[in-house]
């Protein structure tokens, strides 16, 4: 199953909601919506500095994890990115392939 990263900035709203229910609640409201989605959540972190909190997770593919940044981010309550993780076997086989591309002015 493909892993995604979610690096999440919580508005001043999501703040507020985040100090009011506390951290482990929010780590159980993001696992319910992650396996509702059929998927499930590797490492869930909340950190200092650019971002506010960072999330592993595991889903089917990339229309799922597009379905749960959009309904998270339509919130408002946080800013939301998404990644993509690729294992190294996966880049292995990203160099075995052949592109037919050329560099400007080439």
């Amino acid at each position: 199953m493909p892993k995604y990263l979610f690096e999440v900035d919580y508005s001043a709203e999501g703040t507020r909601g985040l100090i009011k229910d506390g951290g482990s609640k929010r780590r159980a409201v993001v696992e319910k919506a992650i396996k509702a989605s059929g998927g499930k959540v590797e490492t869930f972190y909340f950190t200092f500095g650019l971002r506010d909190a960072i999330v592993i997770v595991d889903l089917p593919d990339n229309v799922t994890a597009a379905a749960v940044s959009l309904a998270v981010s339509a919130t408002g309550a946080v800013a939301f990115k998404t990644t993509v993780l690729m294992t190294p076997a996966e880049i292995d086989e990203a160099t075995k392939k052949t592109v037919g591309y050329k560099p400007p002015g080439a």
